[in-house]
C-alpha cells in the first residue's frame, strides 16, 4: 500500500499530465482575482477603453460559444487530463474542424476579452501566460494523440493548434 506521501508524489507526477491541472488552476485564478494595475498605469482614454470594452465582449462571448461546443464534440471523451481515455476515439469533427484544442482556444478567447474587457494590461499579460501553457500543455497532449491515433498526424497538418486558421 502507498504511504500518502508516495500517492501525493504519484499525482504531481502523474503519468496522465496531473501536474497541468494545479498549473491551470492557478493561472485561472489570476486571471480571476489577480492585479488589474500596477500603480501609476493610466486609464484607457477615449476612443481606446470603448473600443476594448465591445472587443472584450465579443471575444468572452466568441470564446465561450467555441469552448463549449469543443466539450459538447468531445463528448465522453473529455477529461480535464491531457492524456485521451483508454477507450477515447478521435473527435476530427464540429469545432475541432477549425481548431485541434477548440476548448484551450475559448478559454484563450475568454482569457483575452476578460483582459480587454476590464481595460487591464496585467490581465491581458496573464492571458498571455496561460497561452504559453496551453501550448506546453497541448504538445504533450499530441504527443499522446499521435501514439493513441495514427491519423492523428495527418489532421495535425491540416487544422491549426490553438488560434483557429492562425496558430
Amino acid at each position: 500500500m502507498n504511504s500518502p506521501k508516495t500517492e501525493h508524489n504519484t499525482f504531481l507526477k502523474g503519468p496522465r499530465g496531473e501536474w497541468y491541472l494545479l498549473v491551470q488552476a492557478g493561472l485561472f485564478l489570476l486571471l480571476a482575482f489577480g492585479p488589474r494595475s500596477c500603480r501609476g498605469e493610466a486609464a484607457w482614454g477615449a476612443p481606446y477603453g470603448w473600443i476594448s470594452s465591445v472587443g472584450g465582449g465579443i471575444l468572452l462571448v466568441a470564446g465561450f460559444m467555441l469552448g463549449a461546443t469543443g466539450a459538447v464534440n468531445l463528448g465522453k471523451n473529455l477529461t480535464p487530463l491531457p492524456a485521451p481515455r483508454e477507450n477515447a476515439t478521435l473527435i476530427m469533427a464540429g469545432a475541432y474542424r477549425i481548431v485541434r484544442h477548440p476548448i484551450y482556444s475559448g478559454i484563450l478567447f475568454m482569457a483575452f476579452g476578460w483582459g480587454l474587457w476590464l481595460q487591464s494590461w496585467l490581465t491581458i499579460g496573464y492571458a498571455l501566460m496561460l497561452f504559453a501553457f496551453f501550448d506546453i500543455k497541448s504538445r504533450r497532449e499530441e504527443r499522446w494523440l499521435e501514439e493513441k491515433f495514427p491519423e492523428y498526424a495527418a489532421y495535425r497538418k491540416r487544422v491549426r493548434k490553438l488560434v483557429p486558421f492562425i496558430y
